[in-house]
């Protein structure tokens, strides 16, 4: 009586493996056909690349005097409210 357990377990064991092990390998199988086919029949087309001019990196780039003053007073206020 055990033996006949025990190889039905391990029967009911190899089915539930070798069936997942065939369904995966159909989707890996499936998914790199779809992969394939989308890739010859819908492709996109890379755009030209576009020559940048090309800039100095020791030059700093100009800041509004504007826009200078207002993150300063912005720092200036953040500092002087979160002060202990």
């Amino acid at each position: 009586m055990q033996s006949s357990l025990f190889q039905q377990g391990v029967d009911l064991m190899l089915f539930g493996m070798g069936t997942v092990f065939v369904f995966l390998t159909l989707l890996v199988i499936s998914v790199t056909l779809m992969s394939k086919i989308i890739a010859n029949y819908f492709a996109e087309q890379e755009p030209e690349p576009v020559a940048k001019a090309p800039s100095s990196a020791n030059t700093p780039a100009a800041v509004d005097p504007v826009i200078l003053a207002v993150i300063q007073d912005a720092i200036h206020q953040h500092r002087a409210k979160n002060q202990p």
